[in-house]
């Protein structure tokens, strides 16, 4: 769920700082900018790592210098342990590995680095408003990143299941209350174990399109009872449409949807949908939090970018380690409507 940026309203100290980063003096300059560097790395990676929307999903391990990101899969579900399969991204812009092992998995990190620069007269000026903004681009660039190579893992997992479930009574295009009910029964059924396992899976979150959420908003008094249909016209906040449909909480996301990022992704790598469907919607079990993992190897600096006063301007720029995956696939089903 999306977090509000953690660049606030600075302390006349702050702002000082700034001006001095406008100094004509270089060595002044360099040292206030190697200063407010250090000042802003903080917030801006508490906004990075907490402002995404897989922050929600994947379990953030900050690992120790030298530690290897390995992951033992052998307690995660009885029975299996030999065939088990995970899905990793291996290296920036790579397409999601699948990786079969009775032991361990273990995820490569890479790296993720961004900068961003204004003009030194702001800095002069102290004109905070300005290097906010710049550093809120900044910020958005890197979530953007974990975006897309989280949800590329999520992805991946479920199209390595091979199968989607679907409403074969609905109109095309249209999003029921049957689709969450053959998904939490795809998820149960295919989930591993049986009625006694203490670890089996089951459908508690499910992401759709905002179209998906329209279609909930034009439900009828056949569809819901005349609470729940109150409950939905009053619900402000369009990240979670509904606390609770069967036991299930419906997210928006905007790249679902016909010809957005996250459905035209899942196309280009061979998934496919029921006969006339349109769009697809992901169901995660989220009750354990033991499938989606996040391992940092190197948190979020941010250094100040000397290159850049010759052409009067000021930066930062900052780069951290990371890596995603995807420890149990049975975690993870698609539908589509």
């Amino acid at each position: 769920m999306k977090t509000k940026s953690k660049i606030k309203r600075p302390t006349p100290e702050m702002v000082e700082l700034l001006r001095r980063t406008g100094s004509h003096n270089k060595e002044e300059a360099m040292a206030a900018m190697r200063a407010l560097a250090g000042a802003l790395e903080e917030p801006l990676r508490q906004g990075v790592l907490t402002g995404d929307i897989t922050g929600d999903i994947f379990a953030e391990e900050v690992l120790e210098p030298g530690a290897v990101a390995e992951y033992p899969l052998d307690f995660y579900q009885p029975g299996d342990e030999d065939n088990f399969t995970a899905y990793t991204l291996p290296n920036e812009g790579t397409i999601p590995q699948k990786h079969i092992s009775g032991d361990v998995v273990t995820v490569q990190t890479y790296d993720v680095g961004n900068s961003i620069d204004w003009l030194l007269k702001y800095s002069r000026e102290a004109r905070w408003n300005v290097v906010a903004r710049a550093l809120e681009v900044m910020e958005a660039g890197f979530v953007k990143k974990l975006n897309r190579d989280g949800w590329h893992v999520i992805i991946a997992a479920g199209l390595g299941r091979g199968f989607i479930g679907y409403d074969n009574a609905a109109a095309a295009g249209q999003f029921t209350k049957r689709l969450i009910s053959v998904l939490k029964t795809l998820m149960r059924r295919n989930a591993g174990g049986n009625t006694s396992s203490t670890n089996r899976g089951r459908l508690t979150d499910l992401y759709i399109s905002p179209e998906a959420l329209e279609d909930i908003r034009e439900w009828d008094n056949t569809e819901v009872d005349e609470v729940t249909r109150r409950e939905i016209l009053q619900q402000g906040n369009e990240d979670v449409v509904l606390q609770q449909i069967y036991g299930v909480t419906l997210h928006t996301l905007d790249e679902l949807g016909v010809n957005q990022e996250f459905q035209t992704y899942y196309e280009a790598n061979g998934g496919t949908m029921a006969t006339s469907d349109q769009e697809i919607v992901i169901g995660l079990d989220l009750s354990k939090n033991d499938a989606f993992v996040r391992p940092i190897k190197e948190e979020l600096s941010i250094f100040e970018d000397p290159a850049l006063h010759r052409r009067r301007r000021s930066g930062v720029y900052g780069w951290l380690e990371i890596g995603h995956a995807c420890l149990d696939p049975r975690r993870v089903t698609i539908g589509s409507f």
